[in-house]
Formats: C-alpha cells, structure tokens, sequence
C-alpha cells in the first residue's frame, strides 16, 4: 500500500515529464520508497510498477542494475568500494580485503551492530583518486589506504555511538 504522502511525492516526480511518460519517474519514485523504508523490496517494486503503468520486471531490471538501490536492509553506513580494473592497479581490492577485515564481514554483508554494509561497486569515475569508496551513496572517499579507512571506519563508529 503508497500512502498518501508517498503518492503526493510520486505525482511530483511524474509531473516532471511529459503526459505519457510517467515511466521516466521510475529512478526517483525507487528512491522515494528507500528513503521511507531503507530498502527497495520486491513488493516495493510491484507497487511503483502499478503506479508508473510499468510491467514489474522493468522497475526490478532498474532496481538491480543500480547499486544505489538496495534491495534488503542494509547499516547505518553503506561502503561501496569500487574494485573496478583501474582501482584493483592501485590497491582497491586491498582496501576492500582491509575493510573485511576491520569490519570482520565479508563483501556483501552487514556489521551485526547494524552499523556497515560492505559492497563493491563499479567503476565511480575518480579513477585518479583511486582506491575510491562511496559512503551511502553520497560521499565520495579518495585515496583510500589502509590509515585512511580506518580513520574513516573510526569515526563513523564514534559519531554513532
């Protein structure tokens, strides 16, 4: 079920573009439902395809190409370190395995505390900066050795605690 002040945000993403194509709306009403909920789950995603008039595979093909969207609940701090080749030539898989090991989780999963999500992420357009990390898909981190994450990993958990 959208609630109201759901389907009052999503007709003010749809009223951005022409009559007939509401399905343009699809990325920003995904981002909607993850704001409110923290995730995009599979029903998440039925519910905007019955508001866009959009088959629900469409809105999962876009649910799943983008790593911004989350698919289960994820922690309070999502780290998406980008492993892609130009990273992995200036140690971003090292500052992934390092993160793993800091955080005693493996890539793709969450700190029992709920505080970090680990995830590699494709390339994130700062391959001069690299290793590059995204902080909840917002933050960008550059040159990110081994002092620098946990400096990072150090003061996220002192700002939560």
């Amino acid at each position: 079920m959208i609630s109201e002040q759901t389907k009052a945000l999503f007709e003010r993403e749809v009223a951005k573009y022409p009559a007939g194509q509401k399905q343009s709306a699809v990325m920003a009403c995904l981002a909607i439902i993850q704001q409110e909920h923290g995730f995009v789950s599979a029903e998440s995603e039925k519910l905007v395809a019955r508001y866009l008039d959009m088959a629900p595979i469409a809105v999962h093909e876009v649910t799943t190409f983008y790593n911004m969207y989350n698919q289960q609940p994820v922690g309070r701090y999502k780290l998406n370190v980008c492993t892609n080749l130009p990273c992995q030539l200036r140690d971003g898989t090292k500052a992934l395995q390092h993160l793993e090991r800091k955080l005693g989780i493996a890539m793709g999963e969450t700190t029992l505390d709920g505080f970090f999500t680990l995830q590699q992420s494709e390339c994130l357009g700062a391959c001069a900066d690299a290793p590059v990390m995204l902080v909840n898909d917002i933050h960008m981190c550059s040159f990110m050795g081994n002092d620098k994450l946990d400096q990072l990993i150090d003061g996220l958990k002192s700002v939560g605690a």
